[in-house]
């Protein structure tokens, strides 16, 4: 009976967070990409363990991770979707090591509707706009994301926690709108080369 439940309430949570991601991608100007947003959790290969590991007040990654050592399904998701700064990690063949390369804007775009609809989710009701920015600084200076990056990801949150959403979100539109004229441009220019 706990797996059903467990079951029922991580496919509502995971579910009301797709949704709020959606909402935020609309209104930062990336709406089609936002339809996308997540669909890997439903996959069994994150859901399933999802349910094992699910405690409602936070990630069941966390849990996998204290449980086993490390969280497969977040191995899997973060290989899957490009609006996690893990997924931007490559290896520099100069270099010879692994390095974080700096996120197109478009997933940085999704990335910050993601985190704010994060906080929501498991913040719920204590849910304020500095949520996202004091949940980043816990982890500042143990991620492993291009310099470039963090430092944008922080300024955006600050200016969340001091402007609010709509402030950000029309940062946000700004940036998805430079984004796609800039692929439109490249790509015409690959067609008449």
């Amino acid at each position: 009976m706990k797996y059903f439940k467990n079951a029922l309430a991580h496919f509502k949570t995971i579910t009301r967070h797709r949704h709020e991601v959606m909402k935020n991608c609309f209104r930062a100007g990336i709406g089609f990409q936002g339809l996308f947003h997540d669909l890997s959790k439903y996959m069994p290969a994150e859901f399933l363990p999802g349910v094992k590991y699910f405690q409602g007040d936070r990630s069941p990654n966390e849990m996998e991770r204290e449980t086993i050592g490390y969280s497969n399904a977040w191995m899997h998701h973060k290989g899957r979707n490009r609006h996690h700064y893990e997924y931007w990690n490559d290896y520099n063949p100069k270099t010879k090591r692994i390095e974080a390369v700096k996120m197109p804007d478009r997933y940085f775009v999704e990335m910050v509707c993601d985190r704010i609809a994060a906080s929501k989710i498991y913040y719920g009701e204590d849910y304020t706009d500095a949520s996202s920015l004091n949940y980043y600084l816990r982890k500042k200076g143990k991620m492993f994301i291009n310099p470039e990056t963090e430092r944008d990801l922080e300024k955006i949150l600050r200016i969340l926690a001091d402007k609010g959403e709509k402030k950000v979100f029309r940062i946000l539109r700004r940036i998805a709108r430079k984004d796609r004229i800039r692929r439109i441009r490249n790509l015409v220019k690959k067609l008449f080369r």
